[in-house]
């Protein structure tokens, strides 16, 4: 089968399946309550295997754009909506691909020169995601529809891209597919955890129609695999515990089911319902814990400085290292450890005012090596810990150097400035009373005590070392 052909079978198959399904009841074609014909007749779809996939795939067989939202009704009938004239193409999730422009009941990338922020933060509003974060070309692979030559003159705050001003590219009638846009989204986190000291654990809620409320779940049983992939969507590592509470008033939920977990979808395209029960979810999952921080506080010539990461130390220092942790709970230890490429050790000391301060005597070169600081605590009936970043400690210099550094710091204190002064001044004053003696000695000796013996010398002698 030649590719004419195969485009025209794709095209037929593609038109059978659009027949086959409608929206109704909405403000435009591509919104409203999903139909599907059976048997020659229209009838509602109700479906709860219905997700963002499916969704995703109605809109482009109604030609539609990007699935915007999903939910149910209160007679549980599924309702779309489609963006109408732009989607994304190719992407790893709803929001991010290449962009394509419905013009003309055909689609057409968008040339990355006729592209630009505005633009983009008109296209991730338009398909209800956040931000961009990148648009560059050929981000999604080569452009399968003709590339356009089109630019718009978004200001950023328009609701639809066709809403913007546009002019035709001049100078050129298209650019080749490497350089069709390709857009990430920001996808907006939909899920959290409420009600703990942590992010990673507590209550479950969802954000629904701009409405954060308690999830809960439409199913018999909530297994390991269902709370991994919510620990997982937060970024909060793998599971330890799930379970229903009671703890919630009777109000307003959003109500899933388990199986959508389970076959491996994100927790954001899960399908909520409208609902009411006094039961939510609670979970705690493996990233309790912030990261705790690890400084080096070194003292040299009195003078203390604290520093982070790789650190230098002169041989002989004092040295101290300090853990600590942004409070979350109380009590817990700190396990600082040490390594080298030859070997391992640790001490621990307990948590207080959620640090420890591990001390050290003078520095040597069995000193170098890399410290890092765990925090440990037992709480929710299991132990947690967290490790920080690697500080990296070198000790340079030798022991005579350091005791030459030493000598010379002690010369140049004030202290031994002071003693110095002190000792030439007694010096002087011996030196003075020594003479002053002498001098009267001689006054009273005079002519005739000339004849004094050598014991009378040695008297003499004694007198001056007295003096002295």
């Amino acid at each position: 089968m030649d590719q004419t052909a195969l485009m025209l079978l794709l095209c037929l198959c593609s038109s059978a399946l659009s027949d086959e399904l409608r929206l109704v009841a909405g403000r435009r074609r591509c919104v409203g309550r999903l139909e599907k014909k059976n048997r020659g007749d229209w009838e509602p779809v109700t479906d709860w295997n219905w997700n963002f996939t499916s969704a995703a795939g109605t809109c482009r067989q109604l030609h539609c754009g990007s699935v915007v939202s999903l939910q149910k009704d209160e007679d549980d009938n599924v309702e779309i909506v489609c963006s109408d004239s732009v989607r994304l193409v190719q992407g790893t999730n709803r929001c991010s691909g290449r962009l394509e422009v419905k013009t003309n009941q055909s689609w057409s990338s968008v040339c990355e020169k006729d592209f630009d922020l505005q633009d983009a933060e008109v296209v991730c509003r338009e398909i209800g995601c956040g931000p961009p974060s990148v648009h560059q070309g050929a981000l999604y692979g080569e452009a399968e529809a003709p590339v356009g030559s089109r630019e718009f003159l978004c200001e950023g705050s328009e609701s639809a891209l066709l809403n913007c001003s546009s002019r035709k590219s001049s100078g050129r009638n298209s650019c080749s597919p490497g350089q069709a846009v390709g857009l990430t989204c920001s996808d907006q986190d939909n899920i959290r955890l409420v009600g703990e000291a942590s992010r990673c654990a507590g209550r479950l809620e969802m954000l629904h129609q701009e409405e954060w409320r308690p999830v809960a779940v439409w199913s018999h049983y909530w297994d390991m695999n269902s709370a991994a992939a919510v620990c997982a969507g937060l970024d909060c590592g793998s599971a330890v515990s799930a379970r229903k509470s009671n703890k919630a008033s009777k109000g307003k939920v959003w109500r899933i089911r388990s199986y959508c977990l389970q076959s491996g979808s994100a927790l954001n395209y899960c399908f909520p319902s409208d609902g009411n029960s006094d039961q939510s979810l609670e979970f705690i999952c493996s990233g309790l814990l912030v990261e705790p921080l690890i400084f080096l506080s070194s003292s040299t010539d009195g003078v203390s400085t604290g520093r982070k990461q790789g650190s230098e130390l002169l041989i002989g220092s004092h040295f101290s290292i300090m853990c600590s942790i942004r409070p979350q709970y109380e009590g817990g230890s700190f396990q600082l450890i040490f390594s080298t490429s030859n070997y391992t050790q640790n001490q621990t000391l307990p948590a207080v005012n959620h640090s420890a301060l591990f001390l050290f005597s003078a520095a040597g070169h069995a000193h170098q090596g890399t410290y890092r600081c765990v925090y440990h605590v037992y709480v929710f009936s299991y132990n947690f810990s967290s490790i920080s970043q690697p500080l990296n400690l070198t000790v340079s210099g030798n022991v005579m150097e350091s005791m030459r550094k030493s000598s010379a710091s002690v010369s140049a204190s004030p202290t031994a400035l002071i003693i110095r002064l002190v000792v030439v001044l007694l010096g002087m004053l011996g030196s003075v009373l020594l003479l002053y003696f002498k001098a009267r000695r001689n006054q009273k000796s005079g002519p005739e005590n000339n004849h004094h013996d050598e014991g009378s010398r040695a008297e003499g002698s004694l007198e001056e070392e007295t003096a002295v």
